[in-house]
């Protein structure tokens, strides 16, 4: 085995992706365990199924959630509350296709996609919900079906060790994958049930004609994330593409974006949709951070 698998950067390794926990957490300030004294949990009001509570309707209400029943007794619109949904399933999607194995300072891209899913599922699992995973690799892709708490994270954990070691493994013999990211995507559906988040980690290097569609479809009945990993702002070197020498001897060539004054925000445009931009060359309480600004109130407990 090439020691190239274990270097830190290039390979993944299941402690330091478990030791992460803290490192996400320690970017929320904890909450309280219930709005009333004496750390008793109650219920909240969310988007889940089970109605808590029917009140008049205000400006801004989801008109969907109306209350015939109610509004037709007292002639005013009412609307309905319903109890937060705690049991919520996300499947994280890693990209570790050929193109994500490359980086120029801290890490590759696929060792910082791992780093970012494994700090948002910390979130996930603390909060309640139970998370599954989806590796994309050259070959086979590596699937973990959900669970919650803590032994879900391990099995996601173990699963991202396992699928990275087999997409560099696959890179380094030389071995092409010419699957585009709307092709992958098509398990998607079928692992994520009605009402889960699907977070998508990855370049978005050959997404496919269809990946705007494809994230359109899966927007009818789920909540598709997109989190781009990139080496913006971290280096001098322009936008463009640039040849690299894999170990075989063979050229390839990746597009490096780095961004200007433009598309310095947080977010960036990817198939139609906002993504979340994260620097595989930031440090990883910086992604920590910018990961709890994008998604404040999805992660709180």
């Amino acid at each position: 085995m090439s020691e190239a698998l274990s270097d830190a950067g290039v390979g993944l390794s299941s402690g330091p992706l478990i030791a992460l926990r803290r490192v996400a957490l320690s970017s929320y300030a904890a909450p309280p365990m219930a709005a009333l004294p004496g750390g008793f949990v109650t219920k909240r009001r969310g988007q889940g199924i089970e109605v808590v509570d029917v009140r008049e309707y205000v400006a801004g209400d989801d008109i969907r959630h109306l209350d015939r029943g109610t509004t037709a007794r007292t002639g005013r619109l009412h609307v309905r509350q319903f109890q937060e949904e705690r049991d919520r399933v996300s499947l994280l999607v890693a990209d570790f296709r050929a193109s994500m194995f490359w980086g120029l300072r801290r890490a590759f891209l696929s060792v910082a996609a791992a780093e970012a899913l494994v700090m948002i599922g910390w979130h996930l699992v603390e909060s309640g919900g139970r998370v599954a995973l989806l590796a994309i690799t050259p070959e086979a892709p590596v699937i973990v079906p959900p669970r919650g708490r803590t032994r879900g994270m391990l099995d996601v954990i173990g699963g991202l060790v396992q699928a990275h070691r087999n997409g560099l493994e696959a890179v380094l013999a030389g071995r092409q994958d010419d699957l585009t990211l709307d092709q992958a995507l098509t398990r998607a559906d079928r692992l994520a049930p009605t009402g889960a988040e699907i977070i998508i980690a990855s370049g978005f290097d050959a997404p496919g004609s269809g990946l705007a569609d494809r994230l359109d479809r899966l927007a009818h009945r789920r909540s598709p994330r997109l989190v781009l990993m990139t080496e913006a702002k971290t280096h001098e070197m322009p936008r463009g593409w640039y040849p690299i020498r894999l170990s075989d001897g063979r050229q390839k060539r990746v597009y490096l974006a780095q961004a200007d004054a433009a598309e310095s925000g947080m977010f960036q445009q990817v198939a139609d949709r906002a993504a979340l931009v994260l620097n595989a060359s930031d440090r990883l309480e910086e992604t920590a951070r910018r990961i709890s600004a994008a998604f404040p109130t999805r992660m709180a407990a």
